[in-house]
């Protein structure tokens, strides 16, 4: 099954449901994540996606954890075209197993999220909250419930294969809107608290189609276009030399006489970037 989103309204509510194994398994390989730096990791990037399907056309968002926990930070960047790229600080954590499962919230520890909406406003805003659990999902919901008063309900899973390869991934998030009726309401948390985890629907064969019919049984539900889901990093090799440039000639000497050479390794990809002794002197000529 592609990676892919859809969003759907219902009376006095919306959500959307997205399926992201392919995108969470790139992020795993590219930082060779541990199972439970692909698993904080992986949902970080679900619930990137998932808040940023809200936003308008050429808008992102960031989300930043920073917990006391031996991940320290995870940061994954989302735009509203579906892609989205991030990485986790220290990618090779390896804990115990907590009752059976993978100690996220442990990997995390306390501390705060930060979520930073890129739009149309001249400056970003970013707004905080405490971090509850360090399991994100509940944190996210938290945050949105706090910090931008928005009743929410935030879902996600990542199941990690024996062989660490990521088996399924995914998430849903749900948004009451003002006017929505009681029994709506009622049926809406009854039917949230009855749903599996969202990574055992996905290995089920679960789409975002039916993730989002399940959590909206029993109430007339309007479905919209599925949206491509994928892991894109916006660096390459030019804007590497522009930072490069950038940096001064002062710097850049510095690089030639003692190194002769030089490796950028961008955080959000992974990705390296090699500059021999002739490029450092080209970039050299064009700085200030």
């Amino acid at each position: 099954m592609a990676d892919h989103l859809m969003r759907a309204t219902v009376p006095g509510a919306r959500g959307f449901a997205a399926v992201t194994t392919t995108l969470v398994e790139e992020a795993r390989k590219r930082h060779n994540c541990s199972p439970v730096a692909a698993a904080a990791l992986g949902r970080t990037l679900t619930g990137a996606i998932l808040l940023a399907a809200n936003l308008k056309t050429a808008e992102a968002l960031t989300i930043r954890i920073a917990g006391s926990g031996p991940l320290g930070e995870i940061v994954a960047d989302a735009y509203s075209n579906g892609s989205a790229r991030g990485y986790v600080r220290n990618p090779y954590v390896d804990l115990p197993l907590k009752n059976g499962k993978l100690d996220v919230g442990g990997a995390v520890g306390a501390g705060f999220i930060h979520i930073t909406r890129f739009t149309q406003l001249k400056h970003p805003f970013t707004g905080s909250s405490e971090l509850v659990s360090g399991e994100i999902a509940e944190d996210i919901t938290h945050y949105l419930t706090v910090s931008e008063q928005t009743p929410s309900s935030v879902a996600l899973g990542v199941l990690i294969a024996p062989d660490t390869t990521v088996a399924a991934a995914g998430g849903f998030f749900i948004q009451a809107l003002p006017g929505i009726t009681d029994d709506i309401l009622t049926l809406l948390e009854n039917n949230i608290s009855q749903i599996p985890p969202v990574s055992q629907l996905v290995s089920e064969g679960y789409n975002a189609k039916s993730i989002l019919e399940t959590v909206f049984k029993g109430i007339p539900i309007t479905l919209y276009e599925e949206t491509p889901v994928v892991f894109d990093c916006q660096c390459d090799r030019e804007r590497v030399s522009n930072m490069l440039q950038n940096l001064g000639q002062k710097e850049l000497e510095a690089m030639i006489e003692e190194e002769g050479q030089a490796e950028v390794t961008c955080h959000f990809c992974n990705e390296k970037y090699h500059f021999d002794k002739a490029e450092l002197a080209a970039l050299y000529a064009k700085a200030k």
